[in-house]
Formats: structure tokens, C-alpha cells, sequence
């Protein structure tokens, strides 16, 4: 039997939330199906941020690897989901039990009771910088969360950035995490390769082990 497939992403569409400044998605024809024409086009705009999204060291360093840099690999393999969505404002090592994890390379958070796909949400629960130096120490290589970023929004020092920066440890944004119970999976969400970007939009997916 097929083991069922999670898509745990946000549908990128005009009416998509954005980061308040941020460019918002648009999505027009640019060719149509009509005599002469045999096919539709269309042109997208978009932030390199919009929706399930990966962030690039380039994104926090100015020195960093651009999206098309990084190893794609580390997107793909087993992960833990952690529901802590106990955590009102930082998610700290005391909301979870990583023992749980058995060695999981990559980590994700569900923080928010329902993904907040029609209205963006200021007050999200970020990640404590304490968490990701926990999640290095156990050889984690990647973390992910349903909230827009590791750090709260009205943050200019990026803490939680920086530690996975000092980790090298990947960073997925923006999942939809709210039809997941917390366990084990395969993750499936290699970003776009796009040269010189700071981050790129993912299909994220679950795959039941």
C-alpha cells in the first residue's frame, strides 16, 4: 500500500498573506489559448519569501550560499513533527521532548492551532535561540516551522537566524502543519534554484513511515 502523502503547503495566490512591506503575489496572463495561440502563459511577481518558503544563508548573511548553493538533499529524509503549540511566545527546549526525535536530522514545529492562511498574524511563536543550540547539539540539520519566521517580527537582531547561521542548519518557513500529528515522517521540499536569491518558494510534503 501507498503510504499517504501530506502536502504541507500554502497555495501561493493573489489574496496570499505576506510579510507586512513585502512584495504581494500576482499572477496574469501573459499568452492565452486563442486563434494563432495554442497554449496559456502567464507571468507571476512574487518575494522570494511568499508562502512555504526556504531561507538562504544568504538571506541573514551577507556572506552566506545563495538558495541554488545549498544542498538539496537536506530537504529530503526522515523528520520529526513537535506540536508546541503551548508556546505563546517563544518555543524554548522545555516545550518539547527531543529524546522523541531519535537522532532526526531535521525538526519541525507546529505552533498555531489553525495555519492563518487569510490574514497575516503579527503575534506568531518564534524560536528561542536556545532551541536551535539544542537542536544542533543532536546533529539537527534542519528546522522548520508553520510561523513566517524563526525570529519575531519586530525583531532587528535575528537571534534565532544567527544561531542556525552558527548551526549551518537549513530553515523552512511558512508550513502547514495543522492536519499533522506529531511524530515521524519523511520530508519531501527541495526549494527552487534560483541563482543569487536569498530564499525560494517549496512544495513541502509528508510522506507516512
Amino acid at each position: 500500500m501507498a503510504k499517504r502523502l501530506i502536502d504541507i503547503s500554502q497555495t501561493l495566490r493573489p489574496s496570499l498573506p505576506v510579510w507586512p512591506g513585502d512584495t504581494s503575489f500576482s499572477l496574469e496572463p501573459t499568452w492565452t489559448i486563442e486563434p494563432g495561440c495554442p497554449v496559456n502563459v502567464s507571468r507571476m511577481t512574487l518575494s522570494t519569501h511568499s508562502g512555504t518558503h526556504a531561507d538562504a544563508p544568504l538571506h541573514y548573511d551577507t556572506q552566506g550560499k545563495t538558495i541554488a548553493e545549498v544542498d538539496p538533499g537536506i530537504y529530503v529524509g526522515e523528520c520529526f513533527v513537535f506540536d508546541v503549540r503551548t508556546a505563546s511566545d517563544l518555543v524554548q527546549p522545555s516545550h518539547f521532548d527531543l529524546m522523541k526525535a531519535g537522532g532526526c536530522e531535521r525538526i519541525l514545529f507546529r505552533t498555531f492551532d489553525q495555519f492563518p492562511h487569510d490574514q497575516w498574524v503579527s503575534d506568531y511563536a518564534a524560536i528561542a535561540p536556545e532551541t536551535i543550540d539544542a537542536l544542533n547539539a543532536t546533529g539537527v540539520k534542519l528546522v522548520g516551522m508553520d510561523g513566517p519566521s524563526l525570529d519575531p517580527e519586530t525583531s532587528k537582531t535575528l537571534v534565532a537566524h544567527n544561531a542556525a547561521k552558527r548551526a549551518g542548519m537549513a530553515i523552512l518557513e511558512g508550513l502547514v502543519l495543522d492536519d499533522v500529528a506529531e511524530g515521524r515522517y519523511e520530508i519531501i521540499a527541495p526549494p527552487l534554484k534560483i541563482g543569487g536569491a536569498d530564499a525560494a518558494p517549496v512544495r513541502a510534503l509528508l510522506r507516512e513511515i
